[in-house]
């Protein structure tokens, strides 16, 4: 029986296909022509039993006839049918049968009607799978692709061609490296090579996939690969399906840059330095460009003032590039109309997503347009810096290289950045006030300037710490005493801010109203200690648990040395302060070997007083402990370095200072200490300046101080002195011999001023009164102290000595 033609197909998998469906011919009356040996397995009708029968009384149950006829009538008008419909078995039970019918025309006008059938279940699975595979290739959101055992690409879904805007059959017949971006394609085509060789399945697998056509627009996928088989094993392919993760993958690198950013944002109490690490932070994952614009006051360690907005200095600009206009540390001026003036006005971010299609944009200032232009600059988002209320400054972030423009998302993760930044900024704000605060403090402390004094010349440096520690309590100070002598101190009070300024003040003023009292060094040394002690206890009774006041003042150590001009002799005492180092005029440089002391405060330990003379010319060096450790922390090779400085004993003292200075610190680095530093280059009165005499302790003692000192500043050419000076010589011989014993010596000092001293062997203090007018006496020190500049008494181990200075006449 011949068989009309039409299209079968080939797929194994098919119910339809040819060895797998019954099929039957029925002429225009419905008679069976033509019946197939698989339509007897299913019916169980041989053909000869059906050939020339018709359909419907044989093959239909009389309860289906009228569904049956329904069906035969739609199929005659439409040319073809497909369904599911019931027939009766030879043996009269319902087989459910899915069909395919087709109108045949042969022979000139006269039709025929083919008929392939199979078991309903296998048709409604075949569907289901046909249907399945529709759906992906046609209606799944996942993307789907095919690769052959070439490696190329087979077939692609419509998910793969909407989400890279190329048609789905732009890459069949091609490898990825023909439309992915070259770094890309790379992992893509290696991880098809593994799966097909190797035949393990990959998942959820994460890699970038930029279009050859449009690079700039990043797109990040997560991938699973598995290979295709047939039942035989032949290897048919790989099948990938391809989820677009670009916004999970920017979500979570939003959060990553987040997180990063809390790091490394605010490791530094610098304002400028903060304003870079948000820079740098930002241009990391977020910007090509990114500025940060901060008002004046916040430069300078200021509150702004509410609601300013200007001028702007630029703080940080990352990544550097000249083409900009405004450089770091340039005024940026503000346009009215610019997105950076409206984001400060509103407080609130602005998002300018593409800034060509912005009429502001081109009323800016024509120069900065077109350097904005030639670095392809397309997008913008201008943020405020806002801490605690205030306004500190405004963000820029730029984009070029990237070419996709800011979102929403990039704009909040940029919120939070600045939200962030700004805290650390004002932070960093506080703390320069604060230092800027003790600073001045301290320096308003400390000596202004080494008057030029005849026992010493002086040069000092002080480096306040730099960074977060900021200022510390390191302090120096040069006392003239009595004698034409000098005292030389240098202390260091633990600890860092006000707190420490305000006690090294306090320790600075004690040590001086010591010194005028012309008290030996272990002596000084050792009241001190009993004040801080005693600020310690009362700090403590009114710390409430704050131990950080405290230790503003227990860690205080301090060197303090007496020099006179007269003798060369100089007398040390320290309490847990670095040795004093000494350069003779020979070249030869040591520390000075005297003992330590406890730190002052701990209090009920003594201290002892270290004696040495020193020729002409020496180098007397005082330094706090940060100087020694300012570079790396090693002793020694300091303490090398400054014995190589002071050992050019010669040079001026400026320069000296200047080369430990350099010798001792990193270039351009600021220590994290204090640093303190005094170097005294010791001077001996000429002999002929001096004049000492031995008076015997008898009436006429007081008119030989007369006659002596009238000729001796008559040889000097003070004769204008003379009256006042023999006067005043007269009264204090006169009182050593009403109230003392023992020997009298009388010395004059000629320096800047002139100088007059009687000593005895009593410790009795002189004191001045005044006198009443029925007493016969007790005029002689207010006499003293009318005619003399300054007046004082200072102790020794054999007694004591009443001075007087009195100012030398213009020359």
């Amino acid at each position: 029986m011949g068989t009309p033609s039409m299209h079968f197909s080939e797929s194994p998998e098919d119910p339809f296909a040819l060895g797998r469906g019954a099929s039957a011919v029925l002429d225009d009356q419905g008679t069976v022509v033509g019946w197939s040996a698989r339509a007897q397995e299913l019916l169980g009708y041989p053909a000869k039993e059906v050939i020339g029968r018709a359909w419907q009384g044989l093959l239909v149950d009389t309860r289906d006839l009228a569904v049956v006829r329904s069906v035969a009538l739609d199929a005659v008008k439409a040319g073809g049918w497909f369904g599911v419909l019931p027939v009766r078995h030879r043996d009269g039970h319902r087989v459910e049968m899915g069909f395919r019918a087709r109108a045949v025309t042969r022979d000139g006008d006269r039709q025929e009607w083919l008929l392939v059938g199979a078991p309903a279940s296998e048709v409604i699975a075949w569907q289901r799978d046909r249907a399945l595979l529709d759906g992906l290739y046609n209606r799944s959101p996942i993307g789907l692709v095919t690769y052959g055992p070439d490696r190329t690409v087979i077939r692609v879904n419509r998910a793969v061609e909407k989400a890279s805007g190329v048609p789905a059959s732009a890459p069949v017949g091609h490898r990825p490296r023909e439309f992915m971006v070259d770094e890309d394609a790379g992992p893509t085509e290696e991880r098809v090579r593994h799966v097909l060789e190797t035949g393990e399945p990959l998942i959820f697998t994460e890699q970038s996939a930029r279009a050859r056509h449009d690079p700039g627009r990043d797109r990040v996928v997560s991938v699973s690969a598995f290979r295709m088989e047939d039942p035989s094993g032949r290897v048919l392919g790989v099948a990938e399906t391809i989820e677009d993760v670009t916004e999970r993958h920017r979500a979570q690198r939003r959060l990553a840059l987040l997180n990063e950013a809390s790091a490394r944002i605010g490791t530094s109490l610098d304002v400028t330095q903060t304003a870079r690490e948000l820079a740098e932070e930002v241009v990391h994952g977020l910007a090509d460009y990114c500025s940060v614009d901060l008002l004046k006051p916040v430069m300078l360690g200021e509150e702004p003032v509410p609601g300013s907005t200007g001028p702007l200095l630029r703080a940080a600009l990352s990544p550097p590039e000249h083409r900009v206009p405004h450089q770091e540390g340039d005024v940026v001026p503000l346009l009215p109309e610019s997105p950076q003036a409206r984001c400060l006005a509103e407080r609130r971010p602005i998002l300018e997503g593409l800034l060509s299609l912005r009429p502001e944009w081109y009323a800016m200032d024509r120069r900065r347009i077109e350097i904005a232009l030639g670095l392809g600059v397309h997008s913008l988002i201008a943020v405020p810096l806002v801490a605690r209320g205030l306004v500190l400054g405004v963000v820029s972030l730029w984009r070029s290289r990237h070419a996709e423009p800011f979102e929403d998302g990039d704009a909040a993760v940029a919120q939070e950045l600045s939200s962030r930044a700004a805290v650390c900024i004002d932070n960093a704000r506080r703390f320069t006030q604060q230092q800027s605060a003790a600073l001045t403090l301290q320096r308003s402390l400390l000596p202004n300037a080494v008057s030029d004094l005849p026992a010493v010349e002086v040069a000092c440096r002080y480096l306040p710490a730099s960074g977060e520690p900021g200022i510390g309590g390191d302090w120096f100070d040069v006392i003239p005493l009595s004698g034409a002598r000098v005292a030389l101190v240098v202390g260091d009070v633990v600890g860092h801010g006000i707190h420490a300024a305000a006690s090294m003040g306090r320790l600075r003023a004690a040590a001086r109203t010591l010194a005028s009292l012309d008290l030996e060094p272990d002596e000084v040394v050792a009241r001190l200690d009993d004040l801080v002690s005693l600020l310690a206890s009362e700090l403590e009774a009114n710390a409430d648990g704050n131990w950080s006041a405290i230790e503003q003042v227990l860690g205080a150590t301090c060197v303090y040395a007496v020099y006179d001009p007269v003798s060369r002799h100089c007398a040390l005492a320290r309490a847990g302060h670095p040795a004093p180092v000494v350069a003779t005029p020979d070249g030869q440089v040591r520390v000075l070997d005297l003992p330590a002391g406890p730190p002052l405060g701990l209090g009920g330990l003594p201290f002892e007083t270290y004696d040495l003379d020193l020729p002409e010319g020496s180098l007397l060096a005082l330094y706090t402990n940060g100087l020694l450790e300012a570079r790396d922390g090693d002793i020694d090779a300091a303490l090398e370095n400054l014995y190589g400085c002071l050992s050019h004993s010669a040079d001026p003292l400026d320069r000296t200072c200047d080369a430990v200075v350099e010798a001792l610190l990193a270039k351009d680095h600021r220590p994290s200490d204090d640093i303190a530093l005094l170097i005294a280059r010791t001077r001996v009165l000429p002999p002929q300046n001096v004049a000492t005499w031995q008076l015997p302790l008898e009436a006429t003692a007081a008119a030989r101080a007369r006659e002596l000192t009238t000729a001796k500043l008559t040889e000097w050419g003070l004769t204008d002195l003379a009256f006042t000076t023999e006067l005043v010589a007269s009264e204090l011989v006169t009182n050593t011999y009403r109230y003392a014993a023992g020997p009298v010596t009388l010395r004059l000092i000629r320096t800047h001023s002139l100088i007059c001293e009687v000593s005895d062997t009593s410790h009795t203090s002189p004191h001045l009164r005044r006198a009443l007018s029925t007493d016969e006496g007790g005029r002689g020190l207010f006499l003293v102290a009318q005619l003399t500049e300054r007046w004082g008494t200072r102790y020794t181990h054999d007694g004591k000595t009443v001075w007087t200075e009195q100012p030398l006449p213009p020359a």
